[in-house]
């Protein structure tokens, strides 16, 4: 689990992925699907770290309970649209780039997807 990963869940339980191309997980380092839109992708955090700021001072400064709610529905909403482009964009390279390759790696990719959806839906 990264320590991302961790961060978002609160867990530090390590992971059980399978890396993209057949990597060892200690060379996960890429490239990735989300590789070719990192920079996008760390705009995107970092709005939405904003926004979770924004609670942390709504909070500090005795702001309506009903609008520090809004404020964390838009902040979910934000994660969660984060998290499927970032699935699509691993759909799209890892379990396809397995798919090529066939054999177990294939089951391997479809399961690991299959779980990180089954995370997804539980939040």
């Amino acid at each position: 689990m990264t320590t991302t990963e961790a961060a978002v869940t609160g867990t530090t339980e390590p992971s059980d992925t399978v890396p993209c191309h057949g990597a060892p997980a200690e060379e996960n380092a890429g490239p990735h699907g989300y590789s070719k839109q990192k920079d996008q992708h760390l705009k995107r955090l970092r709005r939405i770290e904003g926004q979770i700021r924004g609670l942390q001072r709504m909070v500090e400064e005795d702001v309506y309970c009903i609008d520090i709610l809004t404020q964390v529905s838009a902040g979910t909403k934000a994660l969660q649209s984060f998290a499927l482009q970032l699935l699509e964009e691993h759909l799209r390279h890892c379990v396809a780039d397995a798919a090529l390759k066939g054999g177990a790696e294939i089951d391997a990719k479809v399961a690991e997807a299959s779980a990180a959806i089954a995370r997804l839906l539980r939040t």
